[in-house]
């Protein structure tokens, strides 16, 4: 299935769970009363329930506010979401205090200097790996 053809899956699914019948005048309508840009035609919203278009971020976002989604999952779906969270919580756990001391102390740094504490980290990571590697 194509990028497409997936959003346009959870488009639908997430208009049917809000209650809403899955028609393009029904989209079109709930959509523009909500939408502070140029209105989308229904020729447009017909191509979204399709899967024949995407809709930008800024009208991706009404579209999520008003169906209750999140917008990362109505664009690509709950497996990016818990990919996300699958990275964070790896993140998390393999940090300890020093190293979340550290890290803090590093954000705090101005910019130019930050990058100097980069480089230093780096040349360091570069120097202790195995030569094969």
């Amino acid at each position: 299935m194509t990028e497409k053809a997936e959003f346009a899956q959870r488009l639908r699914e997430a208009m049917a769970h809000a209650g809403y019948p899955v028609r393009p005048v029904v989209l079109e309508r709930e959509f523009n009363t909500r939408y502070w840009g140029r209105s989308v035609t229904l020729q447009g919203v017909r191509r979204w329930l399709r899967g024949e278009a995407i809709p930008s971020q800024d009208k991706l976002q009404v579209l999520a506010d008003w169906l209750g989604v999140e917008p990362e999952v109505l664009r690509f779906g709950d497996r990016v979401r818990r990919s996300v969270q699958e990275r964070r919580q790896r993140w998390d756990e393999g940090l300890g205090f020093m190293e979340r001391e550290t890290l803090e102390a590093f954000l705090s740094l101005p910019a130019p200097q930050r990058k100097i504490v980069r480089e230093v980290i780096l040349t360091f990571a570069k120097a202790s790996r195995p030569p094969d590697a």
